[in-house]
């Protein structure tokens, strides 16, 4: 049974028609575009019209990509900031090692020019550790007497006279500083020729005990061994007078010397050893740099 529409709808053309029609249509529009482009300005105008269209559409999709490129940049940037530190750690720790490391060789050499210059047979050593007693001056070192080190001989360093050796054991032995308050070495002023004694005192620093108030010494004289105790070689640089206090009323005056020598500075020593100490006097080495 066929079924007919109302005849008050019109029907117009059948589908296969239109299908054939727009078919045509369709490839007419394309060869005429392609060889002559008559669709040139439709394309643009089209494409103008649907421009806001399409960045809406998009837009969603162009805030996600943002976001992830965002999270993707910050975590690069912590990562290099990371690394960036690090390497500024490791660079100042080299640059650290490398100015110590010129500081030693500098103070080696400084050693090597003394021991040239001493007659005294000497012993290279390197300083291990204090004393744990905070009311003593004392050093360790790494040398002892399997390699002849005994007591009594003194150590020295580039600037002057640093102490003796109290104790040997076989790998080690200690060092009493002349700024120990037991210690006394005999002096000379170079200025003037006078002896004296120089005594540790609990500051660090030494006193020449029992001169005269009158005595001709001035801040800044130099002080070498005198080599009377028969343990320092004479002319061994010891100290600098820091400050001398005259009172009408003392008979003696308070001189401060400050040492040349210390190890709060160095870590590298020579030890002038015993066997011929006494025979052979000490070349009187040149002063520190700056110092008189």
């Amino acid at each position: 049974m066929e079924y007919y529409p109302p005849p008050f709808f019109k029907q117009g053309p059948s589908a296969l028609v239109r299908l054939l029609f727009f078919a045509l249509l369709a490839i007419a529009l394309l060869v005429s575009d392609a060889r002559w482009a008559t669709l040139k300005w439709v394309r643009q105008a089209t494409a103008t019209v649907l421009y806001p269209v399409q960045r809406v559409v998009l837009a969603p999709v162009e805030l996600l990509g943002n976001l992830g490129d965002y999270f993707t940049t910050a975590a690069n940037a912590r990562s290099e900031a990371d690394g960036l530190r690090r390497a500024n750690v490791g660079l100042g720790q080299s640059a650290a090692t490398a100015a110590q490391l010129a500081s030693e060789n500098a103070r080696l050499r400084e050693l090597l020019e003394l021991h040239q210059k001493i007659a005294t047979p000497t012993l290279a050593a390197e300083l291990l550790y204090e004393a744990r007693d905070p009311f003593v001056r004392k050093v360790v070192i790494d040398r002892g007497s399997s390699v002849g080190l005994a007591g009594g001989e003194p150590v020295i360093d580039a600037a002057g006279v640093i102490g003796q050796v109290t104790r040997a054991f076989p790998l080690s032995a200690e060092v009493t500083l002349l700024t120990d308050k037991d210690q006394a070495i005999p002096v000379q002023i170079v200025r003037t020729g006078a002896r004296a004694i120089a005594y540790g005192n609990a500051a660090g620093g030494l006193e020449l005990r029992f001169m005269a108030s009158h005595a001709d010494v001035v801040v800044g004289d130099a002080l070498v061994t005198s080599g009377l105790d028969g343990v320092y070689p004479p002319g061994l640089a010891v100290a600098k007078v820091a400050s001398v206090e005259r009172n009408s009323v003392d008979s003696f005056a308070r001189i401060v010397c400050l040492p040349l020598g210390g190890v709060d500075r160095l870590r590298h020593v020579l030890v002038l050893l015993a066997a011929n100490a006494s025979a052979a006097p000490a070349v009187v080495p040149a002063s520190p740099k700056g110092n008189p």
